[in-house]
Protein backbone atom coordinates (compact mmCIF):
# COMPACT_ATOMS: atom_id res chain seq x y z
CA UNK A 1 0.00 0.00 0.00
CA UNK A 2 0.93 3.25 -0.44
CA UNK A 3 0.26 6.48 1.36
CA UNK A 4 -1.14 9.80 0.34
CA UNK A 5 -0.61 12.24 3.37
CA UNK A 6 -3.78 15.05 3.23
CA UNK A 7 -1.95 18.41 4.59
CA UNK A 8 -5.42 20.40 4.58
CA UNK A 9 -4.84 20.35 8.62
CA UNK A 10 -1.79 22.50 7.69
CA UNK A 11 -3.61 25.39 5.76
CA UNK A 12 -6.54 24.91 8.70
CA UNK A 13 -3.72 26.56 11.37
CA UNK A 14 -2.52 29.04 9.01
CA UNK A 15 -5.87 30.47 7.97
CA UNK A 16 -6.83 30.43 12.13
CA UNK A 17 -4.35 33.44 12.49
CA UNK A 18 -3.64 34.51 8.69
CA UNK A 19 -6.60 34.19 7.10
CA UNK A 20 -7.42 38.19 6.30
CA UNK A 21 -3.90 39.10 5.87
CA UNK A 22 -2.78 36.10 3.74
CA UNK A 23 0.04 38.50 2.49
CA UNK A 24 2.16 39.45 5.48
CA UNK A 25 5.84 37.62 5.35
CA UNK A 26 5.02 36.19 8.96
CA UNK A 27 2.69 33.74 7.38
CA UNK A 28 3.19 30.66 8.86
CA UNK A 29 3.36 27.31 8.52
CA UNK A 30 4.03 26.72 4.79
CA UNK A 31 2.34 24.59 2.73
CA UNK A 32 5.56 24.13 0.71
CA UNK A 33 7.63 23.39 4.05
CA UNK A 34 4.65 20.69 4.56
CA UNK A 35 5.15 18.86 1.31
CA UNK A 36 8.75 18.52 1.28
CA UNK A 37 8.68 17.31 5.00
CA UNK A 38 5.91 14.73 4.15
CA UNK A 39 7.80 13.49 0.97
CA UNK A 40 11.11 13.50 2.90
CA UNK A 41 9.35 11.24 5.23
CA UNK A 42 8.25 8.57 2.53
CA UNK A 43 4.93 9.68 1.68
CA UNK A 44 3.65 8.43 -2.06
CA UNK A 45 1.52 11.32 -2.74
CA UNK A 46 -0.07 14.68 -1.33
CA UNK A 47 -3.54 15.44 -0.98
CA UNK A 48 -5.55 18.67 -0.79
CA UNK A 49 -9.14 19.42 -0.72
CA UNK A 50 -9.70 22.84 -2.73
CA UNK A 51 -13.05 23.35 -1.08
CA UNK A 52 -16.26 26.12 -2.68
CA UNK A 53 -15.72 27.88 0.77
CA UNK A 54 -11.96 27.77 0.60
CA UNK A 55 -11.98 26.76 4.42
CA UNK A 56 -8.18 26.20 4.18
CA UNK A 57 -6.48 25.43 1.03
CA UNK A 58 -6.38 28.56 -1.33
CA UNK A 59 -6.10 29.06 -5.05
CA UNK A 60 -2.46 30.61 -4.16
CA UNK A 61 -1.64 27.22 -2.40
CA UNK A 62 -2.38 25.18 -5.93
CA UNK A 63 0.68 25.99 -7.79
CA UNK A 64 3.15 26.36 -5.24
CA UNK A 65 1.80 22.75 -4.16
CA UNK A 66 2.33 21.30 -7.35
CA UNK A 67 5.67 22.94 -8.20
CA UNK A 68 7.02 21.72 -5.22
CA UNK A 69 5.85 18.07 -5.71
CA UNK A 70 8.02 15.27 -6.58
CA UNK A 71 5.16 12.68 -6.11
CA UNK A 72 2.74 13.74 -7.44
CA UNK A 73 -1.01 15.82 -6.42
CA UNK A 74 -4.10 14.04 -5.30
CA UNK A 75 -6.53 17.09 -5.68
CA UNK A 76 -9.79 16.46 -3.76
CA UNK A 77 -12.94 18.64 -4.96
CA UNK A 78 -16.71 18.69 -5.35
CA UNK A 79 -18.17 18.54 -8.67
CA UNK A 80 -18.86 22.39 -9.09
CA UNK A 81 -18.42 24.36 -12.37
CA UNK A 82 -15.64 26.72 -10.55
CA UNK A 83 -13.86 24.19 -8.82
CA UNK A 84 -13.56 21.66 -12.21
CA UNK A 85 -12.28 24.21 -14.16
CA UNK A 86 -9.42 24.91 -12.00
CA UNK A 87 -8.81 21.24 -11.54
CA UNK A 88 -8.92 21.26 -15.75
CA UNK A 89 -6.24 24.24 -15.64
CA UNK A 90 -4.17 22.96 -13.23
CA UNK A 91 -4.15 18.96 -14.63
CA UNK A 92 -2.56 17.56 -11.34
CA UNK A 93 -2.01 13.47 -11.78
CA UNK A 94 -5.01 12.76 -9.84
CA UNK A 95 -8.55 14.15 -8.90
CA UNK A 96 -11.03 12.49 -6.26
CA UNK A 97 -14.66 13.87 -6.66
CA UNK A 98 -16.02 13.77 -2.83
CA UNK A 99 -19.84 15.31 -1.47
CA UNK A 100 -19.26 18.80 0.21
CA UNK A 101 -21.25 20.65 2.57
CA UNK A 102 -20.59 23.96 3.85
CA UNK A 103 -22.08 22.65 7.29
CA UNK A 104 -19.89 19.93 7.74
CA UNK A 105 -16.20 20.09 9.57
CA UNK A 106 -15.22 17.42 6.87
CA UNK A 107 -15.85 15.20 4.46
CA UNK A 108 -18.64 13.22 5.96
CA UNK A 109 -19.77 9.93 3.58
CA UNK A 110 -19.16 9.19 0.18
CA UNK A 111 -20.51 10.64 -3.18
CA UNK A 112 -23.90 9.25 -4.10
CA UNK A 113 -22.73 8.48 -7.45
CA UNK A 114 -25.60 5.91 -8.53
CA UNK A 115 -27.77 9.09 -7.81
CA UNK A 116 -26.07 11.37 -9.95
CA UNK A 117 -24.83 9.40 -12.51
CA UNK A 118 -25.58 12.11 -15.74
CA UNK A 119 -23.86 14.91 -14.22
CA UNK A 120 -21.02 13.43 -12.89
CA UNK A 121 -20.51 11.38 -16.02
CA UNK A 122 -19.98 14.61 -17.71
CA UNK A 123 -17.31 16.06 -15.39
CA UNK A 124 -14.89 12.50 -15.64
CA UNK A 125 -14.92 12.69 -19.05
CA UNK A 126 -14.12 16.29 -18.74
CA UNK A 127 -11.15 15.30 -16.29
CA UNK A 128 -10.23 12.24 -17.70
CA UNK A 129 -9.63 13.68 -21.17
CA UNK A 130 -7.61 16.32 -19.73
CA UNK A 131 -5.04 13.37 -19.00
CA UNK A 132 -6.36 13.09 -15.07
CA UNK A 133 -6.98 9.97 -13.58
CA UNK A 134 -10.32 10.47 -11.83
CA UNK A 135 -11.53 8.62 -8.31
CA UNK A 136 -14.92 8.81 -6.42
CA UNK A 137 -14.72 9.18 -2.73
CA UNK A 138 -17.67 6.58 -1.90
CA UNK A 139 -19.02 4.42 0.96
CA UNK A 140 -18.08 0.81 0.70
CA UNK A 141 -21.75 -0.22 -1.20
CA UNK A 142 -21.76 -2.35 -4.19
CA UNK A 143 -24.41 -0.03 -5.98
CA UNK A 144 -21.84 3.32 -5.93
CA UNK A 145 -19.01 0.91 -7.09
CA UNK A 146 -20.88 0.16 -10.00
CA UNK A 147 -22.42 3.45 -10.99
CA UNK A 148 -18.54 4.64 -10.31
CA UNK A 149 -17.41 2.15 -13.23
CA UNK A 150 -20.74 3.09 -15.30
CA UNK A 151 -19.73 6.57 -15.49
CA UNK A 152 -15.82 5.81 -16.49
CA UNK A 153 -14.00 6.53 -13.27
CA UNK A 154 -10.73 4.96 -12.96
CA UNK A 155 -10.73 4.48 -8.87
CA UNK A 156 -12.63 4.52 -5.74
CA UNK A 157 -11.66 5.47 -2.52
CA UNK A 158 -13.69 3.95 -0.18
CA UNK A 159 -14.55 5.82 2.73
CA UNK A 160 -13.38 4.09 5.92
CA UNK A 161 -15.16 6.14 8.54
CA UNK A 162 -17.67 4.13 9.40
CA UNK A 163 -15.46 1.67 10.20
CA UNK A 164 -13.03 4.12 12.46
CA UNK A 165 -15.88 5.06 14.46
CA UNK A 166 -16.91 1.56 15.60
CA UNK A 167 -16.09 -0.38 17.96
CA UNK A 168 -16.35 -4.22 18.44
CA UNK A 169 -18.11 -6.56 16.27
CA UNK A 170 -19.91 -3.17 14.68
CA UNK A 171 -16.21 -2.35 13.74
CA UNK A 172 -15.62 -5.86 12.34
CA UNK A 173 -18.57 -5.83 10.34
CA UNK A 174 -17.48 -2.66 8.44
CA UNK A 175 -14.12 -4.06 7.91
CA UNK A 176 -15.68 -6.63 6.38
CA UNK A 177 -17.52 -4.39 4.64
CA UNK A 178 -14.59 -2.60 3.15
CA UNK A 179 -12.92 -5.58 2.32
CA UNK A 180 -16.44 -7.06 -0.02
CA UNK A 181 -16.16 -3.89 -1.42
CA UNK A 182 -12.35 -3.62 -2.83
CA UNK A 183 -12.77 -7.36 -3.85
CA UNK A 184 -16.04 -5.82 -6.00
CA UNK A 185 -14.24 -2.62 -7.56
CA UNK A 186 -11.00 -5.16 -8.39
CA UNK A 187 -13.18 -7.51 -10.04
CA UNK A 188 -14.72 -4.28 -11.95
CA UNK A 189 -11.07 -3.15 -12.56
CA UNK A 190 -11.34 -0.39 -10.72
CA UNK A 191 -8.51 0.97 -8.68
CA UNK A 192 -8.83 0.70 -4.92
CA UNK A 193 -7.71 2.96 -2.70
CA UNK A 194 -9.43 4.04 1.26
CA UNK A 195 -9.51 6.92 3.72
CA UNK A 196 -10.84 8.97 6.39
CA UNK A 197 -10.72 8.39 10.29
CA UNK A 198 -7.52 6.38 9.71
CA UNK A 199 -5.02 6.95 12.44
CA UNK A 200 -1.93 4.62 14.14
CA UNK A 201 -4.05 2.67 16.46
CA UNK A 202 -6.07 1.18 13.16
CA UNK A 203 -4.33 1.68 10.02
CA UNK A 204 -2.94 -2.16 10.64
CA UNK A 205 -6.11 -3.40 9.87
CA UNK A 206 -6.27 -1.70 6.65
CA UNK A 207 -3.81 -5.00 5.56
CA UNK A 208 -6.58 -7.38 5.58
CA UNK A 209 -8.17 -5.60 2.71
CA UNK A 210 -7.46 -6.99 -0.64
CA UNK A 211 -5.84 -4.91 -3.65
CA UNK A 212 -5.45 -1.37 -2.01
CA UNK A 213 -3.48 0.72 -3.79
CA UNK A 214 -2.93 4.02 -1.46
CA UNK A 215 -4.65 4.89 1.89
CA UNK A 216 -5.08 8.96 1.92
CA UNK A 217 -4.77 10.13 5.63
CA UNK A 218 -4.57 13.46 7.26
CA UNK A 219 -5.91 14.12 10.48
CA UNK A 220 -4.21 11.86 12.21
CA UNK A 221 -0.50 12.08 11.18
CA UNK A 222 -0.98 16.16 11.32
CA UNK A 223 -2.33 15.55 14.90
CA UNK A 224 1.19 13.47 15.58
CA UNK A 225 3.28 16.01 14.00
CA UNK A 226 2.49 18.28 16.94
CA UNK A 227 4.81 16.10 19.10
CA UNK A 228 6.91 14.04 16.53
CA UNK A 229 7.79 16.52 13.86
CA UNK A 230 5.54 16.23 9.95
CA UNK A 231 8.66 14.03 8.62
CA UNK A 232 8.72 11.57 11.46
CA UNK A 233 4.72 11.20 11.77
CA UNK A 234 4.58 10.39 7.91
CA UNK A 235 7.91 8.26 8.47
CA UNK A 236 5.95 6.12 11.50
CA UNK A 237 2.76 5.90 9.42
CA UNK A 238 4.21 4.62 5.96
CA UNK A 239 6.29 2.13 8.18
CA UNK A 240 2.70 0.30 9.64
CA UNK A 241 1.77 0.04 6.04
CA UNK A 242 5.25 -2.01 4.91
CA UNK A 243 5.04 -4.09 8.70
CA UNK A 244 2.27 -6.28 7.18
CA UNK A 245 1.20 -8.44 10.54
CA UNK A 246 2.21 -12.01 10.70
CA UNK A 247 -0.81 -14.24 9.12
CA UNK A 248 -2.35 -11.23 7.19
Amino acid sequence: MRLGVNIDHVATLRQARYRTTPGLHTVEPSLVDAVRAAELGGADSITIHLRADRRHIQDADLPQVQQTLRTRLNLELGNTPEIVAIALMLRPKDVCLVPESRDEVTTEGGLDVNGQQAMLAETVARLRDAGIRVSMFIDPDADQIEASRAIGADAVELHTGAFANATGRDQTTALQRIIDSAEHAHRLGLIVNAGHGLNYQNVHCMHEVPHLDELNIGHSIISRSIFAGLENAVREMKQMLLDVPRGS
